[in-house]
């Protein structure tokens, strides 16, 4: 009896210890394969980011000529296998193209209604020029180009003068601008303008002070008899705060495909902040007419400054018919007359001691 009790605890035993070294055993495996999993996950995962961003860089080659910069440095961020970093950057960069798609949807109605502006001043043999003017960084170029996307390139021009040459310094300063100036049913947009002699050129000491001196006497006159020979002239001023100015610069400097837009006289612009506002504030007091008035346009969000100045350009003529559901009025918080710009210095300029606007 008591071999027969001795047995089968042994035989209980044993069952206990072959369930628990099976128990073992299974657990080991479970760990192991959960282990092997997380390897092939993480290898599947590096796997498909790298295909995912390599696609991304193909087609913003084809799309550009180039990948972007953030595109770039995903790239090579999966080359060291920082899969978190390249993913931050495409979902970055996927963040900015639903944006940039949001903000093409809003300028479209706009766009389309600059279309329209045009046929009228085809059919009425009208001639318009636009001035975008402001300090370095303002926005200035990228609104043109948003104003120009689907313009009919017969009857628009882009004009952006370079340094005068030996022969162009001996003529009539307004010279070189007349001779770019617009036919019957045709829009100019000058990227800079005869305002150069306003504001850059004697800043930089590019023209004399007499010089200057004799174009802020004879401007007001000369854009006077333009607009009473029946072309409609809108004068743009772009403004934007030396700390998102600076903000721009280093983005130029840091990114690649920004380089370029970067010139000596960008660098120096920060220092000589004062004496542009100086000069500013002049050129508001002096040319903004009841005949060529100035519009400032508060450019701190390129997208807003963007949307308003091409309001501004359709609220100048008055063609027709126009879109009903489109909305033409601007923004109150972004566009200043020259009048109420000069009041803000002013006041500024009194609570502060000087301008910094």
């Amino acid at each position: 009896m008591a071999l027969d009790g001795a047995s089968k605890a042994g035989k209980k035993a044993a069952r206990a210890a072959a369930r628990a070294a099976a128990d073992d055993a299974l657990r080991a495996a479970e760990k192991a394969a959960h282990k092997a999993a997380q390897k092939a996950a993480a290898k599947a995962a590096r796997k498909a980011a790298r295909k995912a961003a390599g696609k991304a860089a193909r087609k913003a080659a084809e799309r550009n000529g180039n990948a972007t910069h953030l595109e770039a440095r995903a790239l090579e961020e999966l080359r060291h296998g920082d899969v978190r970093g390249a993913v931050r950057r495409e979902v970055k960069q996927a963040r900015k193209a639903v944006r940039k798609l949001s903000e093409d949807d809003e300028l479209e109605p706009l766009q389309a209604e600059l279309l329209s502006l045009q046929r009228f001043l085809e059919e009425e043999q009208r001639r318009m020029i636009v001035l975008f003017e402001g300090r370095d960084a303002a926005g200035k170029g990228g609104t043109i180009r948003r104003v120009t996307r689907y313009m009919n390139e017969k009857h628009y021009r882009v004009v952006a003068l370079g340094k005068p040459t030996e022969e162009q310094r001996s003529q009539w300063y307004f010279q070189r601008y007349v001779a770019q100036f617009p036919t019957g049913g045709e829009i100019v947009l000058f990227d800079r303008s005869w305002y150069n002699r306003a504001m850059v050129e004697p800043v930089f000491g590019f023209c004399t002070e007499q010089e200057y001196k004799d174009f802020m006497r004879g401007v007001v006159g000369f854009e006077k008899d333009l607009v009473r020979q029946g072309t409609i002239l809108v004068k743009l001023y772009f403004s934007v705060t030396k700390k998102e100015q600076k903000r721009r610069f280093d983005r130029r400097r840091d990114d690649p495909l920004r380089q370029w837009k970067l010139s000596e006289i960008d660098v120096q612009a920060q220092e000589h902040w004062d004496d542009f506002t100086e000069r500013k504030y002049a050129m508001l007091k002096r040319t903004s007419t009841v005949d060529a008035p100035w519009t400032v346009i508060r450019s701190e969000s390129k997208h807003l400054a963007r949307l308003n100045a091409i309001r501004v350009i359709l609220n100048a003529v008055d063609y027709g018919p126009r879109n009903r559901d489109v909305d033409y009025v601007p923004d109150r918080d972004i566009v200043l007359s020259g009048a109420q710009e000069l009041a803000v210095m002013e006041a500024d300029r009194i609570r502060k001691g000087r301008f910094t606007v």
